[in-house]
């Protein structure tokens, strides 16, 4: 229904009048209809209606759009039996059939009254109850209902989205495994690092979200196993709207959020803006073990977190034809880290070693964008420009101070610059009823600037002790693609082809106040990314589709950055300014079932990935100090490997007050890198007892997931999630499986309109991140956080507009949005 108010509004200039007729022709007889198109229960008009005029055939014949005060006339109307439909977002339709002949020329309909649809309010402000599973021809849509909204910020929600896993610890995000995936927000990209972004975005603000596993030629093609796409809710109804969410939890230490989401419409413009915060506090504990050498370490963390997000956005209808939209979007982010490692040799305690280091960072992040579609008279066809820059600044201090050993308290300064520019130009020509091309050109200039400076003192690669060296890291990235898709549908087949053509300029160059350390690096590259789809429907309960493409995993700034990233007693970790791209042959086919009486679906896919010159983690033996057991941690290429997987999903109600949603996968990759190991005692050990192997570890892992939603009546709730991941292989541990189990109940008050909710997270208390591993060293480890928490939260909406208006012109239906957080 959305789709066909979106065409008839395109209809609308060409469609309401009608062409004068040749002098020669003969006098065709016509008539008019008008009428009053009024909302059913609060008996107010209804303007922007499409009024459609069909013949008995359903061949559209001509039609029009109600006025301010809900009246419509459509005239030059043939003579004849004709079908009135009366259309509108989040109404039921109404047909009316109508004959117009000399004596009845003009039909009057009087007022026409109608009714609300449940099932079309959930796309602008009604949330539906439970979450659902649909897949689309590229992309994987779960739409976020009551169930899964109450969960606090996205990255809680992620937990409950099939094949996505969130790190509870760094709150990095992998898909199919993978931490190669692209997030976006409303089918843009930010500059805000994905784990800040992730906490900061409510639970209530989402939409949807889209798992894109197999991206067409239109998207750009990084990210291994995809593309994240996170939608928000909209709101363009008439007048003033608004909603509000709080959100408060604790185990140890409070953790709170909150947004505000307000909108203001009127025929010509739509002005929305949002705020949304996050306050929290979290401890994190942890220990490591290495009997070789019989010591421990053990760790505590505190991390304060204080972010707030801003952002203001105006739509302007100039037309029928032609919209112009922008928005700015402002973020900052206040945050400390306050921990402790301490190292315990039991066979010699003078080796002990105590740090304790407080870090603080204070980050902002600017967007701005600009929007402009141009409709051409064919339905569909329309091109669409857009500008988005974005600006990153961050400043992160760092104290050191040791208690026990010998070495010295130290202060790092880090700061951070990024600057990025984006420029879309797309455009789509329905060339007929069946056929489809779209094409477009795009820049994306990209440049950070990494700045570091230490009071400390560090070995140099002679292995003498010196003043920690000064480093600046420039880094520039500018990609000139090209694309463009051909679709077209035959019966119950739909395929799609395509290419991207993307031309690369990297230049990176590492400064140091050392001349000796000053690393440059420069790769230029022209790539062709091809994709393909293909669709089969036999019936409405039977769908099969078949997918192909090509993708690249550009080295992000951290794996490229030579400057120190971070750092414990016993632990570095570094950048590869060297580090090429990796690249990704993905092939996957799907299977959806709807089940009988409409009790639900079940999808079913299987994916494999070629992969060359991966990129891994590479674990190095500290050559300045190798006694210490220090490691050094960095990224490096390695050979062409494989992964594969099976998914499972599905939602289903087994009774009218019980609803499942479930979903299993299991992966399989070979992983190569590089670990070191000591052939001699560490105590005795030097830099010829070093060997260097390269590791191959064969992994096969799996997660389950259920979600199960109890409906007592209209307004009371509960629910109950269960996950389990099986036991996980990297190069460096192996990782013990790891479950939970979290309930919940939702109460529904004002009519709908508030939801009030209370969840019971991690019951059992059985979260951690528990491994063992005998590279480079054998060790057993095991880390914990405060994931046994209670939560509540609330939303509530509120404002006195009624009715639906046109939603923002967007690039790509399933990828642009109007209003919302980022």
């Amino acid at each position: 229904m959305k789709n066909l108010f979106l065409v008839l509004l395109f209809l609308v200039s060409i469609s309401a009048q009608a062409n004068p007729s040749h002098p020669d022709a003969p006098i065709t007889k016509t008539g008019e209809i008008s009428g009053k198109v009024l909302d059913d229960k609060l008996k107010q008009p209804l303007p922007y209606v499409n009024i459609v005029i069909k013949n008995n055939n359903d061949d559209i014949l001509t039609g029009g759009m109600t006025l301010e005060d809900g009246s419509f006339k459509i005239e030059n109307i043939e003579e004849g039996e004709v079908k009135i439909s009366i259309q509108y977002i989040g109404y039921k339709t109404i047909t009316k059939n109508v004959t117009l002949n000399k004596a009845n020329n003009k039909v009057n309909l009087g007022n026409i009254f109608l009714e609300e649809e449940a099932e079309g309010l959930d796309e602008v402000t009604i949330i539906a109850e439970n979450s659902t599973i649909q897949q689309k021809v590229d992309r994987k849509v779960i739409t976020i209902g009551k169930d899964l909204a109450a969960t606090g910020s996205a990255s809680d929600l992620m937990v409950g989205i099939p094949s996505v896993s969130v790190d509870a610890q760094t709150g990095d995000i992998s898909l199919r495994g993978n931490q190669n995936v692209r997030v976006m927000v409303d089918g843009k990209l930010s500059n805000i690092p994905t784990a800040q972004l992730l906490k900061q975005i409510p639970s209530t603000a989402i939409k949807s979200v889209e798992l894109i596993t197999n991206p067409s030629a239109k998207y750009n093609p990084e990210g291994m196993s995809g593309i994240i796409n996170i939608v928000l809710h909209k709101n363009t109804m008439i007048g003033f709207n608004g909603n509000v969410s709080l959100g408060l939890s604790h185990e140890k230490e409070a953790k709170f959020n909150s947004a505000l989401n307000m909108n203001y419409r009127n025929g010509k413009l739509n002005l929305y803006g949002n705020y949304s915060n996050n306050i929290s506090k979290n401890i994190n504990l942890g220990n490591i073990n290495r009997p070789n050498n019989n010591s421990d370490q053990f760790f505590q963390f505190l991390d304060k977190r204080q972010s707030h997000l801003y952002k203001v956005g105006l739509d302007f209808y100039l037309d029928d034809k032609n919209t112009i939209s922008i928005f700015t979007s402002q973020n900052t982010s206040e945050s400390s880290n306050e921990g402790s490692a301490e190292v315990l040799f039991y066979n010699d305690p003078s080796f002990n070693q105590s740090q304790i280091f407080i870090s603080e960072s204070d980050n902002k992040s600017s967007q701005y964008n600009f929007n402009y579609v141009h409709d051409f008279s064919e339905e569909g066809h329309h091109i669409d420009l857009e500008v988005d820059y974005n600006t990153f600044e961050d400043d992160t201090p760092a104290d050191f101070k040791f208690l026990l050993g010998s070495n010295k308290n130290y202060q790092d300064f880090n700061t951070t610059d990024r600057q990025s520019t984006t420029v879309n130009l797309d455009y789509v020509n329905p060339l007929s009823e069946t056929t489809k091309l779209e094409s477009g050109l795009e820049a994306r200039l990209f440049n950070s600037d990494i700045a570091y400076a230490s009071t400390g003192e560090t070995f140099n690669n002679q292995g003498v002790l010196r003043p920690t060296p000064d480093n600046d890291f420039d880094y520039s990235r500018d990609i000139f693609s090209a694309y463009a898709t051909f679709s077209k549908k035959l019966e119950k087949w739909t395929y799609q082809i395509g290419v991207r053509a993307e031309q690369v300029e990297e230049d990176a160059l590492a400064l140091s106040s050392e001349a000796a350390s000053t690393e440059a690096f420069k790769n230029n590259y022209f790539e062709l990314y091809p994709s393909a789809f293909i669709t089969y429907t036999p019936s409405e309960k039977n769908a099969y589709q078949f997918s192909y493409s090509r993708r690249v995993d550009r080295p992000g700034i951290g794996q490229v950055n030579p400057i120190k990233e971070w750092s414990t007693p016993l632990i570095s970790s570094f950048g590869n300014i060297n580090l090429r791209p990796q690249f990704t042959n993905s092939i996957e086919a799907n299977y959806t079932r709807t089940l009988n009486n409409r009790k639900g679906t079940v999808t079913g896919g299987v994916f494999y990935r070629l992969i060359s010159d991966e990129i891994n983690r590479a674990l190095f033996i500290d050559r300045t100090d190798v006694n210490s057991g220090r490691i050094i941690l960095t990224h490096d290429n390695f050979d062409d490997t494989a992964a594969y997987g099976i998914e499972l999903s599905t939602n289903y109600r087994p009774t009218s007050w019980w609803s499942i949603n479930g979903s299993f996968d299991l992966y399989s990759q070979t992983q190569k890198g590089i670990a070191e190991q000591l052939t001699a005692p560490i105590e005795t050990a030097t830099i010829n007892d070093i060997v260097t192997n390269i590791e191959e570890v064969d992994n096969v892992a799996w997660n389950f997931r259920i979600f199960n939603n109890f409906k007592v009546n209209k307004t009371l709730s509960f629910t109950a999630f269960g996950f389990y991941r099986g036991k996980n292989k990297t190069l460096q541990f192996d990782i013990e499986p790891m479950y939970f189990v979290n309930l919940g109940s939702r109460l529904s008050f004002a009519e709908g309109k508030g939801t009030f909710s209370l969840n019971f997270n991690d019951v059992l208390n059985t979260m951690k991140f528990a491994f063992d591993s005998t590279k480079p060293f054998v060790q057993v480890g095991e880390f914990n956080w405060e994931s046994h928490t209670v939560q509540l939260s609330l939303s509530y909406r509120f404002g006195g507009g009624k009715y639906r208006a046109k939603s923002r012109k967007q690039r790509d239906a399933n990828e642009k949005s109007g209003g919302g957080f980022i």
